[in-house]
């Protein structure tokens, strides 16, 4: 565990905040499961301290996700519906959760972590997107009062029956969940506003006496261990219990992991991968002995600990106690939460699962990366989670052997992955390099940026020296831009630029030039200044820029500044 006694402030108010942002989360995603809400507050509390004490990211705040409760309610209809009630299916989902956090163990050992960086950006994007919309279609019914149907297609088949006998008053305190959780923070940023709307609906329900559907009496005290459960367990399940637990340890790893990305990204850390596995997979299987849900690394908790100044493996702690310390002082005022309440907020957790961003590019990336989203979507929604990304990434790898092979029948000199020649300079760089080797920097990039050198396209460019004030990236050997690639070079840029670095593309081709443009990379990111055909026009831009008489790198620094106010005023 990393801990550091000058970090205890920041760590106690991240913790705490964090905590109070994951109690309506964990109480929704209990009653989304199937289990009821002592379920997720179970999987919050266990999980996000044991996750926090063995992981192996400082800042990371685990517990019930959206993408792992849409898995774990899954297991739980297809438990009580191969056993009949949810109490004689218990083996089945405890072993199930059991499992999924022993191979989140053995993932760790292994040093599987490592692969996930792999997966391609449309398979991720549709991914997320179609867990976005289960989400939201699982709450369709309790917004207006009654209980969800057990899949979504049976969800769209039946929804007239809920239509046609709607619960106004169920309805009218959804809606004003939604509403306030997402009009307050613009008035009201130190509460989360969706504590805020689960207090002040929940209390207006109570006092008017509203007929509406609650979370009914949840358990208080200590916890029962459910491990005996599993020797019920019939022999005919342990298939079934081998693919959920299979699935569940898949998706919490991938969950994990990308959060534990953003942390990095937000703190500048580099997270231990195979240790956060560890530690997730200890915490899942310390909740599924008690009956908790399984979970992962929650992103937007994870944020915002480190915004409220959480630092080390602490404030995941503290954040667990303090769950513990409302469940044990305020557990048994919980029966009264309104379920349309949760709906609500459960709705706003799906809109903001949903990759907009892989959405609104669907017509400007290349066509194969377009299908491979919206397959994915579509399987995610109405198929099997763990088909839909298995599909995408061998989709993925034949369509890229394709292209590999269509460049290839072009006369197109194409390597078997993209990578970088040891940066020692071409013949047409020395002059420059001679002149300015510790100002600037020149990247050589070969064959196309793809999905599969994403990942270490952005570890080479972190490790930039900080002296350096321009960074030229030849692209003279680089045929094909996917959609994974163009938003790694978009991701590199801004680091960059918000570095004080000024990136200088050459010689591009046309395909990576078209998509650098429909992105809107180029001009809004990349000014069209700053784009040369030749190396040898980049070599007169920068002996006529970086001149004393010019006023060297000053002159180029304040470019750059009137590039990123120019961008940030267009999105404004």
């Amino acid at each position: 565990m990393n801990f550091s006694f000058k970090h205890f402030k920041g760590d106690l108010f991240g913790g705490i905040t964090a905590g109070v942002v994951a109690l309506p989360l964990a109480l929704a995603f209990g009653m989304q499961s199937g289990m009821g809400a002592i379920a997720g507050l179970y999987g919050a509390m266990v999980l996000g301290f044991f996750a926090a004490l063995f992981g192996g990211t400082a800042t990371q705040v685990s517990g019930p996700t959206g993408p792992m409760t849409v898995i774990s309610a899954m297991v739980i209809a297809s438990a009580i519906e191969a056993s009949g009630t949810l109490e004689k299916g218990m083996g089945i989902i405890i072993a199930s959760f059991l499992l999924s956090g022993l191979l989140q163990i053995g993932f760790g050992v292994l040093r599987i972590g490592k692969y996930i960086k792999y997966i391609p950006y449309p398979v991720l994007s549709g991914f997320m997107t179609g867990i976005g919309v289960i989400i939201i279609m699982y709450q369709l019914y309790p917004l207006v009062g009654h209980i969800s149907a057990k899949g979504t297609v049976d969800i769209l088949l039946n929804i007239a029956d809920p239509l046609s006998d709607i619960n106004f008053q169920a309805f009218g305190l959804a809606i004003g969940t939604i509403v306030m959780i997402y009009l307050l923070p613009k008035v009201l940023k130190a509460v989360p506003s969706s504590l805020v709307a689960l207090a002040v609906f929940t209390i207006l329900a109570v006092v008017i006496g509203l007929n509406i559907p609650i979370i009914g009496e949840i358990p208080t005290g200590i916890p029962e261990l459910k491990v005996r459960e599993i020797f019920n367990v019939s022999s005919d399940m342990l298939w079934p219990i081998l693919e959920y637990g299979t699935i569940l340890a898949a998706l919490g790893t991938i969950d994990s992991l990308l959060t534990s990305v953003i942390a990095d990204n937000i703190t500048k850390t580099k997270h231990n991968s195979n240790k956060e596995l560890i530690g997730q997979g200890i915490g899942n299987m310390a909740s599924a002995v008690i009956g908790g849900l399984p979970g992962a690394g929650a992103t937007m908790r994870t944020v915002v600990n480190i915004n409220s100044g959480g630092v080390t493996n602490l404030s995941g702690i503290i954040h667990s106690l303090l769950l513990l310390a409302i469940f044990m002082g305020l557990g048994q005022y919980a029966q009264f939460i309104p379920q349309s309440v949760l709906a609500g907020i459960l709705i706003t957790v799906g809109i903001g699962i949903i990759d907009y961003k892989g959405l609104r590019h669907l017509s400007r990336v290349p066509r194969p990366d377009a299908i491979i989203l919206i397959l994915v979507l579509f399987i995610t929604v109405f198929g099997n989670l763990i088909h839909a990304v298995g599909v995408g990434v061998v989709l993925a790898c034949v369509l890229f052997m394709k292209q590999a092979g269509d460049l290839a029948e072009k006369g197109t000199s194409v390597k078997a992955m993209a990578g970088f020649d040891g940066e020692q300079p071409w013949d047409d760089e020395n002059s420059v390099y001679k002149e300015y080797k510790n100002k600037i920097y020149i990247k050589h990039l070969y064959g196309p940026l793809f999905f599969g050198f994403t990942s270490k396209f952005q570890e080479m460019m972190q490790t930039l020296d900080d002296q350096v004030k321009v960074l030229i990236i030849r692209m003279d050997n680089v045929p094909h831009i996917d959609q994974s690639g163009v938003y790694a070079m978009e991701e590199v840029i801004m680091d960059l630029q918000n570095k004080g670095v000024v990136v200088i593309l050459t010689a591009l081709q046309p395909q990576p030039m078209d998509m650098l443009k429909k992105i809107e990379i180029i001009p809004s990111l990349v000014p069209e200044i700053h784009i040369f055909d030749q190396f040898s026009e980049c070599e007169e831009w920068l002996k006529r820029n970086l001149s004393d008489a010019n006023g060297g790198f000053a002159k180029i620094v304040e470019e750059l500044d009137e590039v990123k106010k120019a961008r940030i005023g267009n999105r404004m």
